[in-house]
C-alpha cells in the first residue's frame, strides 16, 4: 500500500488514527521558501474537530512539530517532515469493531486485505484523521502557488438538501476564495446548514454534501493529455480523501443533457488574452488548463459511524449481528473537509510546474 503522491513535489502520509503520531514528509520543495506557519495553522484549525455540535468531540491541538526541512524559518532543501501527536484517543471504544464491522466503513475490507491485522482503533490508516497531514502539506504548497499568482479556495456547495450559491464559473475573484468562519458564499445558507447538521446529529444520524473548489490565476498549458491530465491528477488525490464518492469538473454531469452548441465554450479575446465566454469545461480542455478558472465539485458521503443501531455480521461467528457504535464521530464531515479539498488541489497543481 502506498500513501505517497506527486512526482515533482511528493507528499508521503504516515501513521494511524490512534498511533503515537501521524505526519507527512514533503520532498521537492527546494530551498529558500519561508512558510507562514500561522496561516498553515489557520487552515489546520478549519479542519479541526471538537468545536461544535456537528463535529467529533475528539479534541486534538493539531499543531505541527517540524522534524526536518526548516532552518531559520526557511526550507533548506531537505525533505520537510512534520508530525502531529495523537493525544486524545479512546481506543477501547472501537474494540467491538474487530468482530462486527461498520456498514459503510473500511473495517471489513481492511480486515480482508490484512488478514485481520488491520489497526481498528479509530479506523487506523483509513481514518479521516490522516487528512490532517495532507491539509498541512497542501496549505504550505498553497503559499508557494500564491507566489506564482495562483489562488485556491473552496466552499460548501450543499449539505443534504441545503444548497449554497455556486461560484461564477467565468469570474471567480480572490475575495470569493477567502475562508469564511463557516465556508459558504451565502451566509443565510450557512446558517441553515448548521441548523440542519445539528438536527441530524440529535437524531443520531449523519449527512453528506458537496464541496466546490476553484483555482484562479492558472496559465494556459498546464497538464497533459490522457492519463496525466489535470482532471486525472486532481481526482487521484481527491479520491484519497476518505468519504469522497464522486467528482465533476465544470458543468460536470449536466453536460449529458446539453447539445454541443450549448456545452461548447466560445472563445474571444480580452486585453489580448484568449478567454471563453462560458466555462462549462471548468478551465480544462484535453487535460490541459485553458487559463479560465479551474472549477470542480466533489461529493462527500454521510459519516458511516452513526448512533443508530445497524445490521452487520459477526466475522468470528459467521452470523448476522446488530451493531451499536461507540466513540466520537462527525455527524457531517463536509465543513471540516473544505480545507482538505483545497490541499488536494494545490498538491496536484504544483506538480504541473
Amino acid at each position: 500500500m502506498s500513501n505517497k503522491i506527486g512526482n515533482k513535489v511528493t507528499v508521503s502520509i504516515f501513521g494511524q488514527s490512534h498511533s503515537e503520531a501521524i505526519g507527512c514528509t514533503i520532498e521537492g520543495l527546494g530551498a529558500g521558501f519561508r512558510p507562514d506557519f500561522n496561516r498553515i495553522q489557520a487552515d489546520l484549525d478549519r479542519r479541526r474537530g471538537g468545536k461544535n455540535r456537528y463535529s467529533t468531540k475528539r479534541s486534538e491541538s493539531d499543531t505541527p512539530e517540524i522534524i526536518s526541512g526548516i532552518v531559520g524559518g526557511y526550507t533548506c532543501g531537505a525533505p520537510l517532515c512534520a508530525i502531529f501527536p495523537n493525544s486524545d484517543t479512546k481506543s477501547g471504544d472501537y474494540a467491538n469493531l474487530r468482530d462486527i464491522p461498520r456498514p459503510g466503513h473500511a473495517d471489513y475490507t481492511a480486515y480482508v486485505k490484512t488478514e485481520g491485522y488491520n489497526d481498528i482503533r479509530g479506523g487506523g490508516e483509513y481514518s479521516g484523521r490522516l487528512t490532517l497531514p495532507l491539509c498541512f502539506a497542501g496549505s504550505l504548497i498553497k503559499q508557494i502557488l500564491e507566489e506564482k499568482g495562483i489562488y485556491i479556495g473552496a466552499h460548501i456547495a450543499s449539505v443534504g438538501i441545503i444548497q449554497d450559491t455556486l461560484y461564477d464559473p467565468v469570474c471567480v475573484s480572490r475575495q470569493d476564495l477567502e475562508a469564511n468562519p463557516f465556508p459558504t458564499l451565502d451566509q443565510d445558507a450557512g446558517v441553515a446548514m448548521e441548523e440542519y447538521m445539528t438536527a441530524i446529529a440529535e437524531e443520531g444520524d449523519s449527512v453528506g454534501g458537496i464541496i466546490e473548489c476553484a483555482a484562479i490565476g492558472l496559465p494556459a498549458g498546464l497538464g497533459s493529455p490522457m492519463f496525466e491530465g489535470i482532471e486525472s491528477e486532481i481526482a487521484k488525490i481527491v479520491f484519497g480523501i476518505p468519504a469522497i464518492k464522486g467528482i465533476e469538473f465544470g458543468a460536470g454531469f449536466e453536460v449529458s443533457n446539453m447539445r454541443g452548441s450549448e456545452n461548447n465554450d466560445p472563445f474571444e479575446y480580452q486585453c489580448g488574452k484568449v478567454v471563453t465566454t462560458t466555462n462549462n469545461a471548468g478551465g480544462i480542455l484535453g487535460g490541459i488548463t485553458n487559463g479560465m478558472p479551474l472549477i470542480f465539485r466533489c461529493a462527500v458521503k454521510p459519516t458511516p459511524s452513526i448512533a443508530k443501531e445497524q445490521d452487520s455480521v459477526s466475522l468470528s461467528g459467521g452470523v448476522k449481528a446488530k451493531l451499536i457504535i461507540n466513540g466520537r464521530h462527525d455527524p457531517c464531515i463536509v465543513p471540516r473537509a473544505v480545507p482538505v479539498i483545497e490541499a488536494a488541489c494545490a498538491i496536484a497543481i504544483i506538480n504541473q510546474f
